[in-house]
């Protein structure tokens, strides 16, 4: 593919590096010449130094021949209007726009999408992706991470195993053997910062990230079996009283109704107006980072710290302190990712990361094939693919052992008439199913040629 981002930040190196490793063509445009060094510097791509949205500009990145346009700058008018003139003077097929002010993600305002009035194909907002995971922690506090497919059929939870784990040690191979009503399996392990695909020979143990893909309604079970708590979180302590914070709060004050909110905001102006807009959350003004602020909103009955300001620093340390007072779960919001190598050593339960997040969303428009979801992991060093198993498929019809699929590649599960299906060799695939499906970042491309789409689809 041909594919113009336009931004340099975080987010377009991101989606750079993931697209540069796939054999796409890339030309990424951002006014700041340092930054588009820096890339350059690392990725083999091309760059251009001027502004996304002048109509010259796109057209020397070569948009009379692109087939996506990502535009991730910090504008959400530079990012809007990139969209509208690659539509109206180049036909750019796809058009992908991050759109960060909550007035645009609002549902009267919505219309001007999805009627072609601005031409954007996918509206990403980082800071509704963010909520939208803080508020998955409330209801699964003994998950890392947690993501929804199919409407909340199947799940992929992240969870570090303690030393009290009762399955550490065990095979994999005999843990449906200990519990056949378990809906679930493992496809990923972390240890000591290298990824391992398992098989049924695996042992996991303590301190071990295990990624897994589980039956939504077994998640108790599932916690249980692994050592986690299963309780909802009750008592949440919110650091911050940015939007993003903001959105957290409300998120969960709609989702998770029987919590209780308490937001410590260091700016008093800031603190009067959230309190305003939130309907039973308490707002302190204060300093996080003091602890008689922190004894104030009761950190030492909270269930969960969420430190979201905009400084990572700020996020960290507010996080350690929140845990050493008494808090019994903490979780940061980490934009960089300078510190990724220090959280394992830290007293931090969970990493909640914006531009993962987007980069996640983008992804499902990049991937070929019938894709409803990609969930990106350890900054794209894997990928959990939700596609529809179409009828050019190869697997279609085929019991799963007699189609070896490339190393790295597991299939995770098998979504039919609401039905999940943890597969074994002798299943096979229908047309039509929802598959699940595991993969390394360097066998992506063989995912996409398995579950290939014929000419007719488009």
């Amino acid at each position: 593919m041909n594919v113009i981002v336009c931004g340099a930040g975080e987010v377009g190196f991101s989606i750079s590096r993931h697209l540069s490793n796939e054999d796409n063509t890339i030309t990424v445009i951002d006014q700041d010449k340092e930054r588009l060094e820096k890339i350059s510097n690392k990725l083999d791509i091309r760059t251009l130094v001027g502004y996304a949205s002048h109509p010259n500009v796109l057209s020397e990145a070569g948009a009379d021949n692109a087939d996506m346009l990502i535009a991730v700058t910090q504008s959400d008018e530079i990012n809007m209007i990139s969209c509208q003139v690659a539509q109206t003077l180049f036909s750019v097929p796809i058009k992908i726009a991050r759109v960060r002010a909550e007035v645009f993600n609002e549902a009267e305002n919505t219309n001007l999408f999805d009627t072609g009035s601005i031409p954007i194909d996918a509206i990403i907002s980082p800071e509704q992706e963010v909520a939208k995971s803080f508020t998955r922690l409330v209801a699964v506090p003994g998950a890392k991470d947690l993501i929804s497919f199919d409407n909340d059929l199947v799940r992929l939870i992240q969870i570090t195993l303690s030393e009290d784990c009762p399955v550490l040690n065990t095979p994999l191979g005999q843990l449906t053997e200990l519990f056949p009503d378990l809906g679930a399996r493992v496809v990923y392990i972390v240890r000591n910062e290298e990824g391992i695909v398992p098989d049924k020979l695996s042992q996991m143990k303590s301190g071990d990230n295990i990624y897994i893909i589980a039956e939504s309604k077994k998640t108790d079970r599932v916690l249980s079996v692994f050592g986690k708590e299963t309780a909802r979180a009750r008592r949440i302590v919110i650091i911050g009283g940015g939007t993003t914070a903001l959105n957290v709060a409300k998120s969960i004050e709609k989702n998770e109704p029987q919590s209780k909110v308490t937001l410590i905001e260091n700016d008093k102006n800031r603190a009067e107006n959230i309190a305003n807009e939130l309907e039973k959350s308490i707002v302190l003004h204060g300093d996080a980072l003091d602890k008689e602020v922190l004894e104030e909103a009761k950190i030492e009955q909270a269930d969960f710290a969420f430190a979201v300001t905009g400084n990572d620093e700020i996020n960290i340390l507010s996080s350690i302190l929140a845990k050493k007072y008494g808090c019994h779960s903490s979780a940061v919001l980490l934009a960089g990712d300078k510190y990724n190598p220090l959280i394992s050593s830290l007293d931090i339960d969970a990493v909640v990361n914006p531009r993962e997040l987007t980069v996640s969303r983008i992804l499902r428009y990049v991937r070929k094939g019938q894709v409803f979801q990609v969930q990106s992991l350890r900054e794209g060093e894997a990928e959990v693919i939700e596609l529809e198993a179409m009828e050019s498929s190869v697997l279609i019809g085929v019991p799963l052992k007699n189609k070896p699929l490339p190393e790295g590649v597991v299939i995770a599960a098998v979504i039919r008439e609401k039905n999940v299906i943890l597969p074994d060799g002798g299943t096979m695939i229908e047309i039509g199913d929802k598959v699940i499906v595991f993969s390394r970042h360097d066998a992506v491309s063989e995912i996409e040629k398995i579950f290939s789409v014929g000419i007719g689809f488009y």
